[in-house]
Formats: C-alpha cells, sequence, structure tokens
C-alpha cells in the first residue's frame, strides 16, 4: 500500500496499470481517497480481451468497479463513493474510516508544456493530475504508476509520483532470508551446558537451549566452521525456546551421491537435504546462474522417481518469456511447444544421462538411458495449469522469478496429495514487466513459506558452472 503512514489524508490518482498489476488496488489506500481519470476506463476496456493474465486482471478490476458503482446515481460520484472493502471479514472491525473512489465525470481544464501532445493517454493522466492538484488545496494530489517514464514526467512537472508498493514483500532484497546460518565459534561454550543428544533411525538429534535458538525456525540450516565443523537442520522449534537440530547428510561426500551427482559446495549439501527429504513439500531454491539449482534439483527428482518410486513422474515448467526477439508461433503439440524453453532441462539431463551410463559400454546404454529419463518427466505449459491437480508428481517451476504472486499462488495451489514443489530462479534477472526483486512471486514465496515446518529455502551463493561463466556473473 502507498505509504499508509501519512498522517493527513491524499488523494491519489491511479494509472491504468496500477489496476492491470493488481485489479485489488482500489481498496489497498487505507483511508486515503483515490481518483479514476476516464482515460483509464478506456484503456481498461481496451485491454479487456484475450486469456493473458493482464486481461484476466482487467476484467476484475472492471468487475470490481461495477460492484462500487451499483446503485450509484451522478450525485453520489461526485461526492465519492465509499470504498467498501469485499476482501476484508464482516465480522473484522476496524477504526480507520474507509476511503472514497472519484470517478472523472467533467473535462479537467489544463495546460501541458510545449510540445507535449495532449491525446496521449499518459499525457491526458498528467493533465489531470496537474489540473486536480491546482484545483484541491487541503490535500495532497500524488500520481501512482508503475511506468516509470510517467513518473519521471510527472516529477519534471512539479507532480508528486510514486510506484505502487502494495505487492512488495521487502524493502530490499538483501533482507530476504537465506535459509542458511552460520554459528559463532563460541556457539558450544554458550549453548552447550543443557545439550541433549540421541540417535534415532541412525541419524543423529540435538536438543539446543540458548539465546540464538529465538532466531530460528524449522529447517534453517546451520553450520559451524573450525577443527570441529558442524552442519544440522532445525527440525522442531519447542513452546520452551528450545530446537532440536538433525545432522545434516554431507552430500559432498561420493558415498551419499544423488543419481552420481555430488555436491560441490555446503549450500548444494543443504539443498539435497531437503530435496530428498520425503517430509517437505516446498522447496524455494535462489541463486545467481551456474548456481547448480536445476542440476541437483532434477538429479534428486530422479533418484526419489525412479529409484524410490516415491513420486510417479516428474513435471517440469516455466515462464515463456524469451530473452531477446521472440521467434513467433511454435509448431505441435503443447510438450513440443515447451521444448525450446526448455535448453537448461535437456542441458542437465544430458549430464545426468552421462553420469547414470557411466559404466556402460557404448551408445545404447546411454541411448535407453535417455529414453527412460525422458519417459518420466513431462513438460507442461503454465497456460493450461488452471484447475489442474498433481498427485503424487514432483513439479519443477523453472525461471519463477518471472512469476507474480498471484500466479505462484495459483500454481503451488495445484498440489495434491504426496506432490513435492521445488521452485528455482535469480531474482537478479527478471524479465516480466512491472516485477523487480522485491515483488516478484518467488520473492513473495520464499517470505511467506518461512515459518511453514514442512516448506525450506536455500540461497545457493557460488557459481560451479564453470570459472568464466562465475567471473562473468560477478562483473558483468
Amino acid at each position: 500500500m502507498i505509504n499508509n503512514t501519512r498522517q493527513k489524508k491524499c488523494l491519489f490518482v491511479l494509472d491504468t496499470n496500477v489496476l492491470m498489476h493488481d485489479p485489488t488496488s482500489i481498496f489497498r489506500f487505507m483511508e486515503h481517497d483515490i481518483y479514476l481519470p476516464m482515460v483509464v476506463i478506456e484503456e481498461l476496456d481496451n485491454g479487456k480481451k484475450g486469456t493473458s493474465e493482464t486481461a484476466r486482471n482487467v476484467r476484475q478490476a472492471s468487475r470490481f468497479l461495477d460492484e462500487l458503482l451499483q446503485d450509484a446515481d451522478l450525485e453520489n460520484i461526485n461526492q465519492g463513493l465509499v470504498i467498501e472493502n469485499p476482501l476484508l471479514s464482516k465480522n473484522r472491525t476496524t477504526t480507520i474510516e474507509p476511503g472514497r473512489m472519484f470517478l472523472q465525470t467533467e473535462i479537467e481544464f489544463y495546460e501541458l508544456p510545449v510540445g507535449m501532445p495532449g491525446g496521449r493517454p499518459d499525457n491526458q493522466i498528467l493533465g489531470v493530475t496537474l489540473a486536480l492538484r491546482n484545483r484541491i488545496k487541503d490535500r495532497e494530489v500524488i500520481l501512482v504508476s508503475k511506468d516509470i517514464n510517467l513518473r519521471i514526467k510527472a516529477t519534471a512537472m512539479g507532480l508528486k509520483a510514486e510506484d505502487y508498493h502494495n505487492d512488495q514483500v521487502l524493502d530490499d532484497v538483501s533482507l530476504l532470508h537465506t535459509g542458511i546460518v552460520q554459528l559463532p565459534d563460541d556457539f558450544w561454550e554458550s549453548h552447550g551446558k543443557a545439550l541433549e543428544s540421541w540417535q534415532e533411525e541412525g541419524r543423529a538429534f540435538y536438543r539446543v537451549n540458548g539465546p540464538q535458538t529465538a532466531d530460528w525456525y524449522v529447517n534453517l540450516a546451520l553450520y559451524l566452521d573450525g577443527p570441529s565443523p558442524f552442519s544440522g537442520i532445525v527440525r522442531s522449534i519447542d513452546a520452551d525456546g528450545s530446537a532440536v537440530v538433525e545432522s545434516a547428510l554431507n552430500f559432498q561426500h561420493e558415498r551419499q551421491s544423488v543419481w552420481g551427482i555430488t555436491a560441490r559446495n555446503r549450500e548444494q549439501s543443504f539443498a539435497l537435504n531437503h530435496l530428498m527429504d520425503p517430509d517437505v513439500d516446498f522447496v524455494t531454491l535462489l541463486g545467481q546462474a551456474g548456481t547448480g539449482k536445476t542440476l541437483i534439483t532434477l538429479a534428486a527428482a530422479l533418484v526419489l522417481t525412479l529409484e524410490k518410486n516415491r513420486y510417479s513422474e516428474i513435471i517440469m515448467t516455466r515462464v515463456t518469456i524469451p530473452v531477446g526477439e521472440d521467434i513467433g508461433f511454435l509448431p505441435g503439440t503443447e510438450e513440443e511447444k515447451m521444448t525450446p524453453w526448455m535448453g537448461a532441462l535437456m542441458d542437465n539431463l544430458e549430464v545426468l544421462s552421462k553420469t547414470e551410463s557411466a559404466g556402460g559400454n557404448g551408445g545404447w546404454e546411454r541411448a535407453a538411458t535417455n529414453d527412460l529419463l525422458r519417459s518420466r518427466i513431462k513438460i507442461r505449459s503454465l497456460n493450461f495449469m488452471r484447475g489442474r491437480t498433481f498427485q503424487n508428481k514432483f513439479v519443477i517451476i523453472d525461471e519463477a522469478q518471472n512469476l507474480t504472486a498471484k500466479q505462484m499462488r495459483t500454481l503451488i495451489t495445484r498440489a495434491g496429495p504426496g506432490t513435492k514443489m521445488v521452485c528455482l530462479g535469480n531474482v537478479a534477472q527478471i524479465d516480466t514487466p512491472y516485477l523487480t526483486e522485491t515483488t516478484s512471486g518467488l520473492t513473495f514465496v520464499v517470505d511467506r513459506f518461512k515459518s511453514w515446518p514442512y516448506g525450506a529455502h536455500v540461497t545457493l551463493a557460488r557459481g560451479e558452472r564453470s570459472r568464466l561463466a562465475e567471473h562473468a556473473a560477478e562483473v558483468l
């Protein structure tokens, strides 16, 4: 929401892209009033056709506006319609007086700078905002837009302009938790007095009490360097503040290889602990290019699907947003259309099939392995996910940083009984318009699933693709 700590009631003029981005935005301004220029309604009408996410948002925004305008006459509209928020429970009490929505019902006279054509929608919105600022003196008039260039023009003309921040999860992406905590060198001295330890099914557990445990949460990865290194994962937090920590498996060791793949660093080892854990239903992996997100996820998926038969098949999907120019319509079935977008899957499958058939005598074993792997991996498009339910599937959502919070919610709620979902992405490489590192759906789910005992997150820090790729990620 737009700075709801303001002491004085404000009037926010909404740009069309705000409603296209979040159709519920008209309910997000608390006690402040909003104003919709008529050109915004016209742009909504032009954008309502189609099956895209934006078109669906436009239709939903129009329905919200229609509900607010029911039984309203011109006098009510001029006085402002009280914004009754249907998103809030009717039993919820609040002391905040709701704001009002004003629609433009007459021409607002304004004079744009010379050389700025008045027929363009953005310039019409600027003109209406200028006229309101000159006419309304008792409160601040602020333009809200997701369009950076419109905000620049507004600021240059002396108008107050702001971005729409309601969907911003964090103030800065650096505040996002990494899922891993390094313990201080004196950890055992300060937390070892009441330490309990036991063995259960061949696994080592510790009950830890102390000041550090107050900031821990379930499935947080812990490590301690030094002469007696330790790696563990928090399994539960008790009511008295004590934490049960399980000693983590070391997937960097050859004996713990997954489909012939061993972890190359501590973060990958922790990620494999979560990926192989049957009690963890949802895993998110962040990391720059070359950190091994897709490779270790596919390796774990193949072991759990083909060797342990925990899942019936692997489903992989991603957003179809090109880096450069689009290549146009693609022929074939859904899976064939998605093939160009799944180059990362094919590259990693090639590596994994080589490791599996390394002991064979020739190309026949490798070809058979490739056929087996591809028969158990299904490529699906995000466009056809609504209404589906995945049961006993290992679902991989690649390039998840390009999803909005609403799209992420749609995908995750597809999970049925026995399904594990893994979201992979790099929030530094977002290609979706109007999405940023702090508003990405991937950032949203990493933050919201932090305290859920069946979810886990790891940020992979080290690039393992090659020294060239790691250096390029750092300096370019």
